[in-house]
């Protein structure tokens, strides 16, 4: 068997790499199970890494769940090797426009803040595995160094350092964008909020994807406006062909969508599709609101591009915070609104006036320390981890038929059912042995995907969330 010699130029570590390359062999079918891999220092010479890390990559693919080791033999592709389950397939949205009322999102919510319950239904980060310390530390100091400026109002738009650093970092999403031109907000919500506000009026219509994230949901309700939910593949997101009927017939006012690993499908447009997606806004000279907020988790490669990489119009609004990465709580956001950045600035001086300098400053700290990269290697190989066991148990656990998606990034799993599955029933079913789950009809204005519902992959897997994981699956088979 031959690997491929491993691309030294990736920013994925050497280690990640190989484990990736055998990964692919195993899928392939290139290696079956019972297949011993090839010795440590075998591919050691063959790819010319350190033998270190051929063992870190052996130890990762058994963490995978993909390889076994046997003493004085070696490592083998596992024998009782798990099959990934299938995808589910593009969805098909009613093709009106609806009116939004998401009252039971913010049902969901209330009950996932229970201390007690299992929450595999809101899609946040674990504090375990974010740099709380280093945050803390780097408040503190700015509390200390600039006792003054850390208490002062922060006019748009806003801290010029935070700026400074988010400009820099869009250039690995392939931006080309100034300080000047990003607006510091409240986390991604209120930059979708106020980007939604300076480019609509009250009735209007949003084309979104199908599902699509509750937030954005609640965002159309209190503004007022309908949204027309698109076809969307678990892979490669919203369906242009049915985007651009729409645009012709002059349905909808904008358009938006999370571009890289959405939730809670988890897609991620090629960057071809992504090109030819800007493209055709642009030809209809309508404006597209751009979530990035997973656009740093990505499993393999390098990051993918943003939308607004694309644009040269300034018709995107592009939307994203530190909210998954770094802190939930400390809501950093920022919007580059492209031209309509004047109108962005307005609102949020007469909505909210300010964004918190302080964990502005804390956050552009940790930025220009050059730890962020580490951090993210090690939030990323943790993700796909949780992620591929979490996939490992609904195998297990649930009914043959079921089916889930499988993100190249993020942390949320999309799982389908068979009609006449209720979702709705699983959740109030599985609270009351505390565990929490988004069911599927809060993705949707229209009240559809009944049978579906997401689950959330970033927590560190436990006993706990495995004997949570036997509880769902029971009650799925139950009905």
């Amino acid at each position: 068997m031959k690997v491929k010699l491993i691309d030294q130029s990736q920013t994925a570590s050497l280690y990640e790499q190989v484990a990736d390359r055998i990964c692919a062999l195993i899928q392939e079918g290139t290696l079956q199970p019972g297949d011993r891999l090839p010795s440590v220092r075998r591919l050691h010479q063959q790819l010319s890494v350190s033998i270190s890390t051929v063992l870190e990559a052996y130890r990762l693919l058994e963490d995978r769940g993909l390889v076994s080791v046997r003493p004085q033999s070696g490592y083998y592709v596992k024998q009782n090797l798990w099959v990934a389950p299938e995808e589910p397939n593009q969805s098909k949205p009613p093709k009106k426009a609806s009116s939004v009322n998401n009252s039971m999102a913010f049902q969901m919510i209330r009950h996932i803040q229970n201390e007690h319950s299992v929450n595999l239904a809101g899609a946040v980060p674990s504090m375990d595995m974010l740099p709380l310390d280093t945050l803390n530390r780097l408040m503190g100091q700015v509390l200390r160094q600039q006792p003054v400026i850390a208490h002062s109002y922060d006019v748009p738009p806003g801290c010029q350092p935070l700026r400074h650093e988010v400009a820099r970092r869009l250039m690995d999403a392939g931006c080309s964008i100034t300080p000047d031109e990003i607006v510091t907000t409240n986390g991604t919500f209120e930059a979708v909020y106020l980007s939604l506000k300076a480019i609509t009026r009250p009735g209007d219509t949003v084309a979104i994807e199908s599902p699509t994230y509750y937030g954005l949901l609640e965002a159309l309700e209190i503004l007022h406006l309908k949204a027309l939910e698109l076809p969307t593949h678990p892979r490669d997101g919203m369906s242009l062909l049915h985007l651009e009927a729409a645009l012709q017939k002059k349905q909808i006012a904008a358009c938006a969508l999370v571009s890289n690993f959405s939730n809670p499908l988890g897609s991620c447009m090629s960057d071809a599709k992504k090109k030819e997606l800007v493209e055709l806004m642009a030809q209809y000279d309508t404006p597209l609101i751009e979530d990035d907020i997973y656009g740093d988790l990505y499993f393999e490669g390098t990051r993918p591009k943003a939308l607004k990489a694309f644009d040269r119009q300034g018709i995107v609004l592009y939307c994203a915070s530190y909210s998954k990465t770094l802190s939930p709580g400390l809501r950093v956001g920022w919007v580059v609104a492209g031209r309509y950045q004047a109108q962005v600035e307005q609102l949020k001086w007469v909505i909210n006036q300010t964004t918190a300098i302080a964990p502005q400053l804390t956050i552009a700290a940790f930025l220009s320390n050059g730890g962020y990269d580490r951090h993210l290697r090690h939030l990323r190989r943790n993700y796909q981890l949780q992620m591929t066991l979490m996939t490992q148990a609904i195998c297990e656990y649930f009914p043959a038929e079921t089916r889930v998606t499988r993100p190249n990034g993020g942390h949320v799993l999309w799982v389908e059912l068979p009609q006449p599955f209720d979702a709705i029933a699983l959740y109030h079913q599985a609270l009351e042995q505390n565990v929490s789950i988004a069911p599927g009809t809060i993705f949707s204005p229209s009240g559809s995907y009944g049978n579906c519902f997401r689950l959330n992959s970033g927590l560190p897997w436990s006993e706990k969330i495995e004997q949570a994981m036997q509880k769902l699956g029971h009650l799925a088979k139950q009905q």
